[in-house]
């Protein structure tokens, strides 16, 4: 039958959200799998993770195997390699949490060298989401893992060392130093709690991943402030502050002052702000901006920099002081380090 102008139109006008849905689907492609972890140690982090996402495995696996790398670099922030508390031993702090809310915490363990893996094992096999201190080590011990020794690496304890001669507590980032030395290409070697002019950061390892399947998980790893009070612990294993995955949504994680992050339940925060509709860097400011709101001249004593992925695999990063950067690994399986845009420059 020949169209007349009439059913013309009305073609043309069901084909209209046709050509919207096609544009609308074009501009929510998902970039599928990708990792990404704070700091250009997230070199380390992602090489681990990758060959899972390459050959298809879980994101949970993946970044499980970030941590796991990333506990055993001597050389980084994280693991029994970092620097002690103010009495000389190193405690560590993990947590971990797959695509269908499962969790898992581990506080103030030592002598356990993977923690990573022990709060996964909590989250698998257990009722509960968090253990700390001897009880956390001895759930470690009685699921296989080694008691490592108690002697510090050799750099933590030379830290150690030229810390007691003064013994003080100032748990502050000395920024102009942190910019400088990330000018010289990062954290070198890598991101360790410690500079040379003996300044602090509080840098934790976080890792969060989309897989093949679209599915979203992460981990945070940390053995804390260098020297920090017995006992003290922050915002990594704290589910909805240093981690938090919604699989509907996306997911955070942060590095920095843990405290800072916990004030105001700082990953469970930009997942929110995601869920709203605003774009993972979106998100990271607007959390970042909630933790500098009631006292933006204290903020200029600390760092936190948070890291978000969606459900499309856009990634964003921001932090509070200029010098964090993030890692991101995706087609190719080259991470590529990026300097995230902070409040203060």
């Amino acid at each position: 039958m020949k169209p007349t102008r009439r059913s013309f139109l009305r073609l043309s006008a069901l084909a209209l959200p046709l050509t919207q849905f096609n544009k609308l689907f074009a501009a929510t492609a998902v970039k599928k799998p990708i990792v990404v972890s704070t700091w250009d140690s997230g070199q380390i982090a992602n090489s681990a993770a990758w060959p899972v996402l390459e050959k298809g495995g879980k994101a949970i696996d993946a970044v499980e195997q970030a941590a796991i790398a990333i506990e055993n670099d001597i050389n980084c922030c994280v693991g029994l390699g970092g620097n002690p508390d103010r009495d000389g031993y190193v405690t560590l702090d993990a947590s971990i949490m797959d695509e269908k809310a499962n969790c898992g915490s581990v506080a103030f363990m030592e002598r356990i060298k993977h923690p990573i893996s022990v709060a996964r094992k909590l989250m698998e096999t257990t009722p509960h989401v968090f253990l700390a201190g001897v009880g956390a080590q001895q759930f470690a011990i009685a699921n296989g893992f080694p008691l490592e020794s108690e002697k510090l690496s050799p750099d933590a304890e030379k830290a150690y060392k030229e810390w007691l001669l003064k013994a003080e507590y100032k748990p502050v980032i000395n920024i102009e130093h942190q910019q400088s030395k990330n000018k010289k290409g990062g954290h070198g070697p890598f991101a360790p709690n410690r500079f040379d002019d003996g300044s602090f950061n509080h840098d934790t390892m976080g890792t969060i991943a989309l897989d093949g399947n679209g599915d979203v998980s992460g981990m945070c790893t940390t053995s804390g402030m260098g020297f920090k009070m017995r006992g003290r612990v922050g915002d990594t294993p704290v589910i909805g502050a240093g981690l938090f995955v919604d699989n509907e949504v996306g997911a955070a994680t942060s590095s920095g002052q843990g405290e800072e992050v916990i004030r105001v339940c700082g990953t469970h925060l930009v997942v929110e702000f995601m869920r709203n509709g605003l774009s993972p860097y979106e998100a990271c400011k607007k959390a970042v901006e909630r933790i500098i709101r009631p006292n933006p001249e204290r903020a200029k004593t600390f760092q936190v920099g948070f890291i978000a992925i969606n459900k499309r695999g856009e990634v964003g990063a921001y932090s509070v002081q200029k010098g964090f950067n993030y890692t991101v690994t995706e087609k190719g399986g080259k991470g590529k380090v990026i300097n995230a845009e902070s409040h203060f420059s």
